[in-house]
């Protein structure tokens, strides 16, 4: 049984060698500069995790783990290219500094390896696997079409959001405790179990990065407070504003966020308090956490086995940045 920690030094161990062909450079040259600005690798070693809940970690899993990481990357180029973002962890985007049609490319190439890793694993298992991976991929490409027609229009419900979000964020996090799960022999009903404690735990991990982007501390944050309210993203946070607020209060919002004043975040901040949205925050995200842990405690493992994806969660979910 090993920490987050311990899993996290191995699978970058095992994930830092070179995944592409020499050539042609200026197609591979582009995946291999994303991959080197890093990230907590979180969904791969939750793979791992789910597995070693289980049972001794199973040579199959680390491919797995893999395969993860470089389709979480696939989707961040797009996503990137979509968002027409300019930074990520502070470094050019594949298509600011590569061109918009080699990022197209570059992030496909990134998804076809993935598939070289999984199939690379035992056939006794590649059924079951290639079917979650690939119904999770379509959900993942779901949510994020969600997303962007969300951003056409006026008024999104609390429930629309958080089905969203499911499919965007959750999802994967959630297949990927389920993948390690089925490579560790896990039983039906404790795969489930274990997919179900990471889709509440992702979604409480949106909760807190909703409630970071507008209420958090800007030095520990590592980021501008207010991108959020500054891009009028529909987060949890607004749709709960909206529906709380008074009659005056939800035109003062509209007209805020259809105006791009030196103050608006301020403004809307305030509005935000008024409405209480930040205890609701705090009070969705113990929820989410609470139904997390109840599924985790129903698994038919001995409680200690448990501790490390408690302390993870734990992390997650209070974190500060």
């Amino acid at each position: 049984m090993y920490t987050f920690e311990e899993l996290s030094k191995l699978f970058i161990e095992k994930f830092e060698v070179d995944h592409f062909p020499a050539s042609p450079k200026t197609l591979y040259d582009p995946n291999r500069y994303f991959l080197q600005l890093g990230g907590k690798r979180i969904r791969p070693v939750l793979c791992v995790m789910g597995n070693d809940l289980f049972d001794v970690i199973n040579p199959d899993t680390w491919p797995v783990a893999k395969a993860i990481e470089l389709f979480h990357n696939f989707t961040l180029i797009h996503d990137d290219i979509m968002d027409n973002a300019p930074l990520r962890r502070g470094m050019q985007t594949v298509h600011e500094k590569y061109g918009q049609s080699t990022a197209l490319l570059a992030g496909d190439v990134m998804l076809v390896k993935a598939y070289d890793y999984l199939n690379a694993i035992s056939r006794d298992y590649s059924k079951n696997i290639i079917a979650l991976f690939n119904k999770t991929a379509r959900q993942v490409c779901e949510g994020q079409q969600l997303d962007m027609d969300f951003e056409k229009k006026q008024e999104v419900g609390f429930e629309e959001y958080l089905n969203m979000i499911n499919l965007k964020t959750s999802v994967l996090l959630a297949a990927s405790l389920q993948l390690g799960a089925i490579l560790g022999g896990a039983s039906e009903r404790n795969q489930q179990l274990i997919y179900e404690f990471g889709r509440k735990l992702g979604l409480a991990f949106q909760v807190q990065d909703d409630y970071l982007d507008a209420f958090g501390d800007p030095d520990k944050f590592g980021k501008q407070v207010g991108g959020d309210i500054k891009a009028n993203k529909k987060t949890f946070l607004l749709i709960h504003a909206l529906e709380a607020a008074s009659a005056d209060q939800k035109t003062a919002l509209n007209e805020l966020l259809h105006s791009d004043g030196d103050n608006k975040v301020e403004q809307v901040l305030a509005i935000f308090k008024a409405c209480k949205v930040d205890q609701w925050a705090a009070s969705l995200k113990e929820q989410f956490m609470n139904e997390a842990f109840t599924h985790l405690e129903d698994i038919a493992v001995v409680a200690k086995r448990k501790e490390p994806l408690k302390q993870l969660a734990n992390y997650l979910v209070e974190r500060e940045h």
